[in-house]
């Protein structure tokens, strides 16, 4: 048995609910893994509040201790043994003490890696990886990422900074200092936004990232990028189909795709310190529903997970 965060229907935090539940043992291609620590992202609960089956487990992503695999079943990096331990994304059900996934979806997790680190990396790391990607995003260029300090906004100023690309990213004066520690250049948001990023980048930026969605990210990319085709984002789809411009999300086949591809490449990075995930805070995963509402509540000042 387990102790699991179970969304019982559709809503806010109001409809989950903390219960003992059984553990099936692993078939064929599965693996059971003791929990160490569960990432806690919007879209954890965000996504119930969307309706689909119920009960079902809350989570995205987690790491911890195989405890069994099943028969000739091997983990997404190559072997695997009790013992071995590991990351697991995308999963279904992670704010729990154990469960039993996929072994597609389970990788080595690094030994440099702390558990609150390595259950935090991979939604938002794969994220920003995409919007990089789908972007075309190449040495020598400027762009601008909005939400430059969130979790994906992070993710994204490392990786850009390794490819050899310059971003102005957008955040707040109280979290400029964490875009610079990670190689953007900060600006503030609000009105006349424009104008600023024109005095931070007179050659013009090529692309933009939106990792927010508010009308004036889509406005402010519109105004600033030719191609339409290099503005993307993942929080505002009511924008995208009206105004031509790219929107990814992990449950789009070519997104999944993707982001399961560079899974190993992120832990890699991350590995050996080429990629930091600041974490904020650490909850006891009966305390689930805390660091919920301070996510809900806006900028935590980095990561948050649950320590079962």
């Amino acid at each position: 048995m387990a102790m699991q965060w179970i969304a019982t229907r559709p809503g806010d935090l109001d409809v989950l609910s903390f219960e003992e539940v059984e553990v099936p043992a692993p078939g064929p291609g599965e693996v059971t893994i003791e929990v160490r620590a569960a990432g806690v992202n919007p879209a954890d609960h965000k996504h119930v509040a969307r309706g689909g089956e119920f009960p079902r487990g809350v989570g995205y992503e987690v790491a911890g201790v195989l405890t069994a695999l099943g028969p000739d079943t091997e983990i997404a990096t190559g072997g695997g043994a009790v013992g071995d331990e590991v990351v697991a994304f995308r999963v279904q059900g992670g704010w729990a003490t154990s469960l039993t996934v996929a072994a597609a979806d389970v990788l080595a997790k690094p030994a440099g890696l702390g558990w609150a680190e390595a259950a935090n990396l991979l939604l938002a790391g794969a994220t920003a990886a995409e919007m990089l990607h789908v972007t075309g995003c190449a040495a020598g260029e400027t762009v601008l990422a909005h939400g430059a300090s969130g979790a994906v906004g992070v993710s994204l100023l490392q990786q850009a900074a390794a490819l050899g690309v310059r971003v102005v990213g957008t955040a707040s004066e109280a979290r400029a200092g964490e875009v610079e520690r990670f190689g953007g250049v900060p600006v503030a948001y609000g009105p006349g936004l424009a104008d600023r990023v024109r005095a931070l980048a007179p050659d013009g930026v090529v692309a933009a990232l939106d990792c927010v969605g508010t009308d004036e990210a889509v406005e402010t990319s519109l105004e600033l990028v030719a191609d339409r085709d290099r503005i993307v984002t993942i929080a505002a789809q009511h924008r995208a189909e009206a105004d031509g411009i790219r929107v990814i999300g992990g449950t789009m086949p070519a997104s999944k795709t993707f982001r399961d591809a560079v899974r190993a490449d992120l832990l890699a990075q991350a590995g050996d310190g080429r990629l930091v995930v600041p974490v904020a805070r650490t909850y006891p995963l009966a305390d689930a529903l805390d660091a919920a509402r301070l996510l809900q509540a806006g900028h935590p000042g980095g990561k948050l997970a649950l320590l079962p």
